[in-house]
């Protein structure tokens, strides 16, 4: 169980929940919670994206991949998240050209890999980014933005390494080098708690039928250009079909899932372990 759930993701969380809900969710929208349907919908691995024109800058990210894999440094990491660890607080350097510097570029809404809290970064790839930056005796400055430009940034040369709940996918390869995969990711399904629709659903063969039954009045929530978009919009790459749901783009999954409870749209489909810590902090709320 997640030890700490008051993220970036809360405040939105809190935020929206003093909007009067819309699409005939009714009064009483604010008072629904969320729910998980716990199968897996695609099998995908996360990585660091790094500068191109850096090619040492990737040999010493494999490298240190492999040691805090070995040494138990990343099972550490993940048991803060994961476990019975407390969640350390990452702090950013200002950035100074004149300087040593790791700078990376993140989306911190995407807990538990990364998000804020005060002034202080917290997540599993912002602890992994500080133990990075301290093997390689350099600061680390943290660049937050919207995920769907943390590639670009480093394709253009503004930050050295992308570090976001990442996915290696063939068309980001055009800004940057994929890492070696430290994480095993996959999309899942959230909806109001009182949904019973999948309820007997064993795979997600299952879960697919039901959303292929879908026409365009459905609405899916996702995360704007994370696989949960590609996975619902369709990407030949990855041999997604895509549904004919309409599917809503958010900067983040706590606000898809508001707008779940808000009753204006059906279905969000994010990463396994956002979904989780996002639709528990919610609920607390309820």
């Amino acid at each position: 169980m997640m030890k700490k759930l008051v993220t970036l993701g809360l405040s939105v969380v809190m935020a929206f929940t003093a909007l009067t809900a819309c699409g005939g969710a009714g009064n009483g929208a604010s008072a629904k919670t969320a729910k998980v349907i716990e199968i897996e919908l695609t099998n995908e691995e996360y990585a660091f994206g790094v500068d191109k024109t850096q090619p040492e800058l990737l040999d010493s990210v494999n490298t240190f991949i492999a040691e805090i894999k070995e040494n138990g440094k990343f099972d550490e990491i993940c048991n803060n998240y994961f476990g019975d660890g407390t969640p350390v607080a990452v702090t950013s350097a200002e950035l100074d050209t004149s300087k040593e510097q790791l700078v990376v570029a993140t989306n911190a809404a995407f807990e538990p890999f990364e998000y804020t809290k005060g002034e202080s970064y917290y997540g599993i790839d912002m602890e992994i980014a500080a133990a990075f930056a301290e093997y390689l005796g350099q600061e680390l400055v943290i660049q937050n933005m919207d995920f769907d430009a943390v590639c670009l940034a480093v394709g253009q040369q503004k930050c050295d390494i992308a570090m976001a709940g990442l996915t290696i996918k063939e068309e980001r390869k055009e800004y940057v080098n994929f890492s070696d995969p430290y994480y095993s990711a996959s999309q899942k399904v959230v909806v109001t708690s009182d949904n019973t629709e999948f309820d007997a659903c064993a795979d997600a063969a299952a879960v697919e039928a039901i959303l292929n039954e879908k026409d365009a009045s459905t609405k899916i929530g996702v995360q704007n250009g994370t696989t949960g978009q590609f996975y619902c919009e369709g990407d030949a790459d990855w041999g997604f079909t895509g549904f004919a749901a309409e599917t809503v783009g958010y900067k983040n999954g706590s606000l898809a899932i508001q707008d779940l409870l808000n009753g204006n749209i059906d279905y969000v489909i994010i990463d396994s372990a956002p979904a989780k810590c996002i639709t528990e902090a919610i609920n607390a709320m309820q």
